[in-house]
């Protein structure tokens, strides 16, 4: 009796391929086809129905001829045309959407042990094991998520890749669908570390996080709540981790750095010492504020609202998400008319979101780089580009075209696709004018002097020894001033993220003399007999990874993506050897500007004010004294010469207490085997 039932699911899977409720005939299409079978309920000898929670088990198949020729339902035993053949879990995802005939889902690939996940590189999608099959839900376009997301790619920020695709569910088409990627941790998705339930103090504890602004529809938590300035809560809820294992230490970490920023942009703080630019990375902001704005987002700011911090990173904003209710459209099924293109998302009186979006807005130099930005984006050949984004349109259009056809037939959402993309483009334009005219002029921040920092040596992938047994211990950076004037590196930082570091405010370095960033100061002075100037976060990877040093606001002052093969040194990998330029003239991008060097390291050409730093300056708390070099002692001064305080040393760094001097200028007299330095600090 099971066999006969399980034989009549197969028979009447096969019939509803080419029959569905609408007497439809589906059979090939241009795009992948993605058939989903979930496994058959005991009780009913029918299908598992596929709900809201618990997930579903069952098989998915992917059709995909690696040629991009044409793909065929026949297709779907042939393993060379299955992109994908295994095991899945299933379940409806969705808020609002999911009041809708037209469902759409989160899927988990998994191993045959329905436990264990299976990393996979869908459709030429990084291998991963979460997925979200979008709907196109209230998008009569079909294209505002696949045209945002690919839109904040091009800008150069991470958002998730998206491939269209046809769905069969249970022998029922069920229309078109993105396949894309689900927002998480991941080397290739929001590259920050996986942050543990025991990283609670310390380093550990400022990363990573994946915190979002969004609804409560979902069943998690609100972690806090803020307000909006039209009165609105904004609730905030864990992502990374996840609500159910955060800790307190956690939880209090990631709120203060919200509340740190709202609080330096309520103040107007610019500066580099605890002003907005040391709190966040700006670029990822004004992105952002461009990605939703320049869509006219109706969910912006309020719901959908990522944000990502990685260990001893800033705070950044993103990935975008969500995006239907974009470019003029809305719900007006629900009486709600909300996407114009004449006024700003964060102060139009709905989903504004939390204050600090407003108040980088009405910062003079926050604002001078949101309009910079825009124009360059809106320049001909950028992605904002109208003839640019028209192109980019009309393909997708192309290609979505005859599955459009038989999405319409199962559903009837789609009234008048022409009339639809004939509006979105004409809002297009409308915005980009609008914008261009409000955000106004931005030549105090349009040619910013950036100092003559270049990166000259890096190692990657170090050799080990029975000395040095550990590889990513050994790492290091150096970072060469090529002008001859002192540079203050006070909001200097590692812009793209890999690899975290930021300059202590007001460190320096002086003119033709050179630095070295490691991975493990301990390591590295045990090796080379002097310490790093600093210790940067995580490790740098073996194989390719783009290293950006910027300033506080994001200008690029170098960047160099190194790679493990040729023309890039390739003794470099593991062979022993570090990648050095060979000269600071050339173009560091390029392999050919680099050998791989087994030189020994020394800081040479330094004088005392390259290796010392003394910081944070001013200060009303604690003062640190850093060096490359061992320090034997400090001494500190007042205004009119007095001593006041000696500290023996013995160590490359000391943290002194202040707290209790008076407020004014005071000199401090550092002692080394190479020397004395003094220098003057203040006491606030």
């Amino acid at each position: 009796m099971k066999n006969n039932r399980f034989t009549n699911y197969i028979l009447l899977t096969f019939l509803l391929v080419f029959i569905n409720t609408h007497s439809q005939t589906f059979t090939d299409s241009n795009l992948p086809i993605v058939i989903i079978s979930t496994d058959i309920n005991p009780a009913t000898s029918l299908p598992y129905e596929i709900v809201d929670d618990p997930d579903v088990f069952g098989t998915m198949k992917i059709i995909k001829h690696p040629d991009g020729s044409r793909n065929y339902l026949t297709d779907q035993n042939t393993a060379a045309f299955l992109n994908y053949n295994g095991r899945l879990a299933i379940q409806i995802r969705g808020s609002s959407s999911q009041d809708l005939p037209k469902k759409g889902y989160k899927v988990t690939t998994l191993l045959a042990d329905n436990v264990t996940n299976n990393n996979v590189a869908l459709l030429g999608m990084p291998a991963e094991n979460d997925w979200v099959l979008n709907g196109l839900a209230f998008d009569p376009s079909l294209i505002r998520d696949y045209l945002a997301y690919n839109l904040s790619r091009q800008m150069g920020n991470y958002a998730p890749r998206t491939q269209y695709c046809e769905v069969l569910i249970n022998g029922e088409y069920m229309g078109l669908y993105l396949l894309q990627e689900k927002i998480k941790a991941d080397s290739n998705r929001v590259n920050v570390l996986k942050i543990a339930t025991t990283d609670i103090s310390g380093d550990n504890l400022t990363g990573g996080y994946i915190t979002k602004a969004d609804k409560t529809t979902g069943g998690d938590p609100v972690a806090w709540t803020t307000t909006a300035y039209n009165g609105q809560d904004v609730n905030y809820i864990h992502d990374l981790p996840k609500p159910e294992v955060v800790t307190s230490e956690q939880d209090t970490y990631i709120h203060s750095q919200f509340t740190n920023l709202q609080t330096a942009v309520t103040a107007n703080n610019s500066t580099f010492l605890n002003g907005y630019p040391t709190r966040i990375d700006i670029p990822s902001f004004v992105d952002f504020m461009i990605s939703n704005d320049f869509a006219a987002n109706a969910d912006g700011y309020q719901f959908s609202t990522y944000f990502h911090k990685d260990r001893k990173g800033k705070l950044r904003a993103g990935p975008i998400w969500d995006f239907n209710l974009t470019w003029g459209n809305d719900l007006f099924e629900y009486g709600f008319d909300r996407s114009k293109y004449n006024t700003w998302q964060f102060l139009n009186g709905d989903n504004e979101g939390s204050k600090f979006w407003r108040d980088l807005y009405n910062n003079a130099i926050f604002k001078c780089y949101l309009s910079k930005r825009f124009n360059q984006l809106t320049q001909a050949g950028q992605p904002l580009n109208t003839a640019v984004l028209n192109t980019f349109i009309d393909n997708t259009i192309t290609l979505i075209n005859e599955a459009m056809v038989r999405e319409n037939e199962k559903w009837n959402t789609i009234p008048n696709n022409p009339m639809e993309i004939a509006n979105l483009k004409t809002f297009i334009v409308n915005r980009t004018t609008w914008m261009t005219n409000n955000l106004g002029e931005f030549a105090s921040c349009s040619n910013v002097a950036v100092p003559p920092l270049v990166i000259t040596k890096i190692n990657y992938n170090p050799s080990t020894s029975v000395s040095f047994p550990l590889s990513n211990d050994q790492e290091f950076i150096e970072i060469q001033n090529t002008g001859t004037t002192l540079v203050t590196l006070s909001g200097i930082y590692f812009s793209e993220l890999g690899t975290s570091y930021q300059f202590p405010y007001n460190a320096t370095i002086s003119g033709n003399s050179s630095l070295y960033l490691a991975s493990n100061e301990t390591v590295f002075q045990s090796k080379y007999g002097f310490a790093p100037f600093g210790q940067f976060t995580r490790n740098l990877s073996n194989k390719s990874q783009k290293i950006v040093l910027a300033d506080a606001f994001g200008n690029i002052i170098d960047s160099v993506e190194y790679f493990d093969t040729s023309p890039w040194p390739t003794a470099a990998d593991g062979g022993g050897s570090y990648l050095q330029l060979t000269n600071t003239s050339l173009d560091n991008n390029l392999g050919t500007s680099w050998v791989a060097s087994t030189a020994s390291l020394s800081v040479s050409n330094f004088d005392l004010d390259s290796v010392i730093t003394l910081y944070p300056n001013p200060t009303n708390l604690s003062l640190t004294v850093k060096s490359q070099f061992n320090i034997d002692k400090i001494e500190i001064y007042d205004v009119l010469g007095k001593f006041v305080k000696s500290i023996q040393v013995n160590a490359n760094e000391i943290q002194t207490d202040v707290s209790n001097f008076s407020m004014g200028m005071y000199f401090m007299k550092i002692y080394t085997q190479y020397g004395t330095k003094t220098q003057k600090w203040f006491k606030n």
